[in-house]
């Protein structure tokens, strides 16, 4: 899982908070009870920042609209749920090893279920467009709605979601109703088949 560049520094940070507390010879509980509650200071007010905590079937999931790989065409997420009874908005890049390997349980889904109402919205986390169309192609993502504002994780709707790793996806109904996230390989494939019986 590709994780958001401030993760990374936390996690040194509090390895270093670690190293000075065991030198000033705090007890092992001690240094876990202040990285925790560190951990949970910080949570708390970068999730405030960086979007809303979409919780499970409590709300509509906020609109995405964004541009193609073309650079012209424009898609809207809330148009397309309307027209389908289960979307995908999946969160991801080119340069995410784990996203790349995850494309081909999603493409086996789209390709069972996409004339049952289901597809995909793709939301890029990339900033070279052409790495971004390239990976679409050679993964063969052959649903049409892909978007992305090229802004790497400074991606606007990734802010608004609250993305701090990806892969991370939201299977929502035709009226953007979360019914699950980040499902993987079978799971999203039982997911699926449950809620389009």
């Amino acid at each position: 899982m590709a994780r958001a560049p401030w993760v990374l520094k936390f996690i040194v940070f509090l390895s270093q908070i670690i190293v000075v507390m065991k030198k000033l010879g705090f007890s092992l509980v001690v240094v876990l009870a202040a990285c925790t509650s560190l951990g949970f200071y910080f949570n708390v007010n970068d999730s405030q920042a960086k979007g809303t905590d979409l919780s499970l079937a409590t709300q509509t999931v906020p609109n995405i609209e964004q541009t193609g790989p073309d650079g012209k065409t424009t898609y809207a997420l809330h148009q397309v749920m309307k027209q389908h009874k289960l979307v995908l908005i999946d969160f991801w890049a080119s340069w995410c090893g784990p996203c790349r390997q995850e494309n081909p349980n999603v493409v086996k889904v789209y390709q069972a279920y996409q004339d049952k109402g289901f597809t995909v919205f793709s939301v890029s986390l990339d900033n070279n467009a052409s790495k971004w169309q390239s990976a679409i192609t050679k993964d063969q993502l052959s649903w049409p709605y892909h978007v992305s504002d090229l802004k790497g994780w400074n991606n606007e709707a990734a802010i608004t979601y609250g993305v701090q790793a990806i892969p991370m996806s939201y299977l929502i109904d035709s009226q953007g109703k979360i019914l699950a996230k980040n499902l993987r390989g079978r799971a999203l494939e039982q997911a699926v088949a449950q809620h389009l019986k």
